[in-house]
């Protein structure tokens, strides 16, 4: 049962840095007009990803402003993911792993 939900959690993170990896990368392509949203595919992806990422962004954006016009909120959230999977998850399941078994 622990391992179940430390590995449930481990994968949402990992999905979730996903998604903002991939809407940095989009946004980048849509800036340089190297893709655009008059395609419907691209639209749909990129909207999907505005709604999954950009309400996570928002706190952070209220405290650190963009910097030469390259918004740094989304390195600040992928690595504070990265932190919580490397570091508090282990720490959080150790003892329920421990308490409930594999």
């Amino acid at each position: 049962m622990g391992h179940f939900l430390f590995d449930l959690s481990n994968g949402i993170l990992g999905l979730l840095m996903l998604a903002i990896f991939l809407w940095v990368v989009i946004n980048y392509l849509i800036v340089l007009e190297v893709i655009n949203l008059r395609h419907p595919l691209v639209r749909q992806v990129a909207h999907f990803l505005d709604i999954v990422v950009t309400p996570m962004l928002r706190p952070f954006r209220r405290f650190i402003p963009p910097i030469a016009g390259f918004d740094l909120t989304p390195l600040l959230l992928l690595l504070l993911i990265g932190l919580v999977r490397a570091d508090l998850l282990p720490w959080l399941f150790t003892p329920i792993i421990a308490a409930f078994g594999g």
